[in-house]
């Protein structure tokens, strides 16, 4: 097993999201009073502005998501002070992501949506309330970015347990397509929220899975989210699997080939579009530059092992990919992908490969040897207690079975 220490991650995820920017906040909250200009408020989201019409569709979901974000809501009207605008909501963020979780188990039904909803209802009324101290539009961008990032655990990535020898992390995302359908659900979120925490034993090993949830936005992958949540654990090479999870087809697919380019023409959660399509497949952007690497990647799951993971669906070792030269085919390696320009990896091309690509090219630029790659989950219409069950169960068997190949 690796020797080093997992703490620093925790300590360096916490300052990303929060220590620095409160540090930048405090020079307006000394006792020499500053005066600036107020800037206009930021204004509401799609995914915010989407909040009136979920609440009618879905009158269940927003009981625990009052349940989730009223405390919250009546703290955040008794904000006084700049300073402490900050430090609440690094606070709020962590409670809706530990409350979220506890939720989930109550109610026993798999269901991701309240935590979804409720970081939209509490970011709509963080938006929305007049503090007794002026915010520069870019400050509150700052804050808005803490809740964000705290409520969807980046910031409970501890995975530091001494009783436990081993460490796997996982990652979802947020629901998805909600235009089509606002009721819709995510497995893979429903996955993190069931699994994160959880300790798992086999054949005498023990491993900790921890899990964060991504958005469902071209704008976060392109300003880094990815890269700067996964960076601390490839350049320090102490755990011992990545998998980022998202909906997918009908069986589950281990996607062995992901692809550089966006060729999806389906809009995000904000209803963003690339303009990238199957004749023009763009290069997504890293930090205002394109996304360096080359056209696909190949993953290193333990797929003889996951596969193994029998249930009512089946997993696949997903070879199938498109390029501009040749079309669509089967590859069996990566040098039948050589002087190809990519259209599709084996996991399409929208975010769902997008995070693979940029998980498994990152693991790679910085020398790392953690097994990493992504599973899709079986396609779900709507929502289904029974459907998610069966769908989380069997990807626990996935990474119970993984264990196998630790050392």
């Amino acid at each position: 097993m690796k020797n080093m220490s997992i703490s620093q991650h925790r300590h360096a995820l916490k300052k990303l999201v929060f220590t620095s920017l409160l540090g930048s906040v405090l020079v307006f909250t000394s006792s020499t009073v500053i005066t600036c200009n107020y800037t206009e408020k930021l204004s509401f989201t799609t995914e915010e502005l989407r909040i009136a019409d979920a609440k009618i569709a879905m009158p269940d979901v927003f009981k625990s998501v009052n349940k989730l974000t009223n405390e919250i809501i009546s703290s955040i009207e008794n904000i006084q002070t700049k300073q402490s605008l900050y430090q609440e909501v690094n606070r709020f963020g962590e409670q809706l992501w530990l409350d979220s979780k506890r939720e989930f188990a109550n109610a026993k039904k798999y269901d991701d949506r309240p935590l979804y909803w409720s970081r939209l209802v509490i970011q709509q009324h963080l938006k929305a309330t007049e503090f007794p101290f002026e915010l520069l539009k870019k400050e509150q961008e700052e804050v808005a970015l803490i809740f964000e990032e705290t409520s969807r655990g980046f910031s409970d990535l501890e995975l530091d347990e001494s009783d436990v020898q081993y460490k796997i992390l996982i990652t979802g995302f947020d629901p998805f397509l909600l235009d089509r359908n606002i009721r819709q659900s995510n497995p893979s979120g429903a996955t993190i929220l069931q699994l994160d925490g959880k300790v798992i034993d086999y054949n005498g090993k023990k491993a900790i899975i921890e899990g964060a949830m991504i958005p469902v936005r071209f704008a976060d992958f392109d300003d880094g989210m990815i890269e700067k949540v996964l960076s601390p654990f490839y350049q320090s090479n102490t755990i011992d699997l990545i998998a980022t999870i998202s909906m997918g087809r009908k069986d589950f697919d281990l996607e062995r080939f992901p692809a550089r380019r966006r060729s999806a023409t389906a809009p995000d959660n904000q209803n963003v579009f690339t303009g990238a399509n199957a004749t023009t497949p763009l290069i997504p952007s890293l930090k205002q530059q394109a996304l360096e690497g080359s056209e696909f990647v190949e993953f290193s799951l333990p797929t003889s092992e996951m596969i193994k993971a029998t249930g009512i669906y089946q997993v696949v070792d997903n070879r199938k990919i498109s390029t501009l030269e040749r079309g669509t085919f089967f590859a069996s390696s990566l040098s039948d992908l050589s002087n190809q320009t990519s259209v599709q990896g084996s996991g399409g091309g929208y975010l769902s490969n997008e995070i693979s690509y940029r998980s498994i090219n990152l693991r790679n630029q910085l020398g790392a040897s953690i097994p990493t790659g992504h599973i899709h989950t079986p396609r779900m219409q709507d929502f289904d207690s029974q459907t998610l069950e069966n769908i989380i169960k069997q990807i626990e068997k996935m990474l119970t079975l993984s264990i196998d190949t630790f050392e």
